[in-house]
């Protein structure tokens, strides 16, 4: 028996089978043209890019033919009709290691056929997780649009922040082309740390105790007031360096001057938060919102502070792993109950409604054992989503898919058991200044020197001898499963040791608190 199926959503796909095996042949803008006389002796499939002529297919001469409104797909089949799964093409908004692993996960997923990424990375591109657009301006949505429009894209996934804020789903989403993230109304949950606030006081959301300041001299004399040890936060984006905890008064006043004063973080800064200190222990918390419904991912837990034992400044994240112990069910449950859903019916309430994924960072506070909310994010967390999608068994096209068109209900996630570790791999210098131009090799022995790695990269191009060379602050995320979170650790650390680059540092205690003192000692001694 043979037949074949023309998937119509995304690219145009033509499928053959012929016993056991099948041909797949797609493009944007197909041209097909079945000859029969009897049986099927040549099918073609034409485009501007693209000729193929595949002969020696036989079947009966009857073929079935029927097309779904909600599913476009129709199917020809000699025996039987069939409708073929929706098939995507996904356009990935960014280029750094949180793209990566959505790219890797969409690539994986059974109904996506192409993954483009935008801008991307030559790690991206070399891997063959996506199809790199370099030189596509993704801060224009016009020429966004028109990519969608000519590779008949039908999913658009944003990754940074900074589009999101700037409105890139809300441009997107007019013309019809489906977008998972939030708009920028939304947005302003990460966008200006004001609003969360004021969201959290409005419908009873647990937060640390703060005070909104424009005058430096009304902060610092608040801040007196309190004592410390305080924090104090940039209302705005500051590629997440706009969060200083000052464990002496001096230190704060500092912060409040170098954000109000001296402009250090631009407008991002016009405006501080000066927040109460919780004692306790961080944790990421992830959920896929609707507008309407929310689900929980899985627990991850990550490193800001740059240096091991959690010492120095904060950064964007020196590694994670997941599960995160600290997390239990119970635990999870209450966040969800106290902290995501009254979030996500607040938003709502307010004509704000959410889609995307809620990043919630928690402090798990020490004296109650209970989560508050420290700050949103309204994507996927870097370099937790490393381990996320490593671990996620379910379609993730078609989840991000049911999250853009208000059907999460309807939806639940498959995980891989084990555990899952990234350690950060950063340029010498970060989180302040450092050095460009650094070769690193080695790569693609780290990723075979134990089961389930995966290297993926952040920061990275090709020199001119085709030599990975460093071009950002964080650069690599080296990641492991095991089936337990020591195998992953192991695993993870024996690639960071196989690559060579000089001019890069790691921590070496990711995962330090979910694991025993004697085990952490030895691998950072």
């Amino acid at each position: 028996m043979a037949y074949a199926t023309f998937s119509l959503s995304g690219t145009a796909c033509l499928r053959l089978y012929s016993g056991n095996s099948h041909q797949n042949l797609c493009s944007s803008k197909p041209f097909l043209f079945l000859r029969q006389s009897g049986s099927i002796s040549a099918v073609h499939f034409q485009t501007s890019q693209l000729s193929n002529h595949i002969k020696g297919l036989t079947s009966s001469p009857s073929f079935s033919c029927f097309a779904q409104k909600l599913q476009p797909s129709f199917s020809v089949n000699s025996q039987t009709t069939i409708a073929a799964p929706e098939k995507l093409v996904v356009l990935v908004i960014g280029g750094g290691g949180r793209e990566h692993a959505l790219c890797y996960a969409l690539k994986r997923s059974p109904s996506c056929d192409v993954v483009f990424c935008a801008p991307g990375n030559a790690g991206i591109s070399n891997s063959g997780d996506a199809t790199c657009i370099a030189d596509l301006n993704i801060s224009d949505s016009s020429a966004v649009a028109e990519f969608c429009r000519k590779w008949n894209v039908g999913l658009v996934v944003v990754g940074p922040e900074v589009p999101l804020v700037s409105g890139l789903v809300n441009d997107l989403t007019k013309l019809g082309i489906p977008a998972f993230g939030p708009t920028s109304e939304a947005a302003a949950l990460e966008g200006s740390k004001n609003f969360m606030k004021s969201l959290c006081d409005k419908y009873g959301i647990p937060t640390a105790k703060y005070r909104t300041f424009t005058d430096p001299s009304a902060a610092k004399q608040y801040i007196q007031e309190q004592g410390a040890p305080i924090v104090i936060k940039a209302d705005g984006l500051a590629a997440g360096k706009g969060v200083i905890v000052a464990t002496k008064l001096e230190e704060a006043f500092e912060a409040v001057d170098s954000m109000l004063v001296e402009g250090a973080f631009g407008s991002a800064g016009c405006r501080v938060i000066v927040e109460e200190f919780l004692e306790g222990e961080e944790a990421s918390f992830f959920a896929l919102v609707d507008g309407e419904n929310a689900i929980p991912l899985e627990s991850a837990q990550d490193h800001k502070r740059v240096g091991d034992g959690d010492t120095g400044p904060n950064t964007g994240g020196m590694g994670a792993y997941s599960p995160a112990p600290i997390l239990t069910k119970e635990l999870q449950d209450v966040v969800m109950k106290s902290i995501i859903l009254p979030t996500v019916k607040g938003m709502s309430a307010e004509d704000c409604k959410f889609v995307g994924v809620l990043y919630a960072g928690l402090m798990i506070e020490k004296k109650s054992g209970l989560p508050k909310l420290i700050e949103y994010n309204v994507r996927f967390g870097d370099p937790e989503c490393q381990v996320l999608m490593v671990r996620l068994k379910s379609d993730l096209a078609q989840v991000l898919l049911a999250s853009c068109r208000g059907e999460l209900s309807e939806v639940s996630l498959n995980w891989s058991p084990g555990s899952a570790m990234v350690v950060v791999m950063a340029s010498n210098g970060y989180p302040g200044s450092y050095e460009k131009g650094t070769v690193i090799r080695n790569l693609d022995e780290a990723e075979h020197v134990a089961p389930s790695v995966k290297v993926f990269h952040a920061g990275t191009a090709l020199d001119k001898d085709g030599n990975f060379v460093a071009v950002g602050g964080r650069v690599l995320g080296v990641t492991a499963q095991g089936k337990d979170l020591e195998e992953a650790r192991d695993r993870a650390y024996q690639a960071v040791e196989e690559i060579n680059w000089p001019g890069g540092f790691y921590r070496r205690d990711i995962g330090w608190r979910a694991l025993p003192q004697t085990i952490c000692d030895q691998k950072v001694n």
